[in-house]
């Protein structure tokens, strides 16, 4: 389990005395302990992969636009940190799909929703997330989304 390997890999970094990497582990912790309570479970409980990636997804999400902030106000050592806890979190992650395999999916969900114009551009698109789930970065399906109009 994700979750648990997660905990272990905290231990693992307070023994290396690894401040970013037991950082970036520690937010991952937390982050799936509010999950847990979101959902109305005991902190202390063992949360799935999918939940784990999903709150990864989030984390990751998070640091990509702090570190757009932190650039754009000059603050070019806190990107850096950011960048370096995103690496760590990016390491939990399944491997994301490429441009060209997101396209594929794309075509035969736009040919089997019968989308012929850019009004139900949203729902091609969510139809695409749902399939995918954690597998491509949204980004990328909105991109390749919008090239197929």
């Amino acid at each position: 389990m994700l979750h648990q390997s997660i905990k272990d890999e905290v231990k693992k970094a307070m023994r290396e005395r690894d401040a970013v990497r037991l950082n970036a582990l520690r937010n991952i912790l937390a982050a799936v302990t509010n999950e847990l309570v979101a959902k109305r479970r005991k902190p202390d409980e063992t949360l799935e992969d999918e939940g784990v990636i999903t709150v990864i997804g989030r984390l990751i999400k998070q640091r990509k636009e702090s570190i757009e902030h932190f650039k754009k106000g000059g603050r070019e050592e806190l990107a850096r940190e950011e960048a370096e806890e995103l690496s760590y979190l990016e390491a939990y992650m399944p491997k994301m799909m490429g441009k060209d395999e997101i396209r594929k999916i794309a075509e035969i969900k736009k040919k089997e929703l019968n989308i012929a114009d850019t009004s139900k551009v949203g729902m091609l698109i969510g139809a695409i997330m749902k399939e995918l789930k954690g597998k491509a970065d949204g980004q990328d399906v909105k991109e390749v989304v919008e090239s197929l109009f």
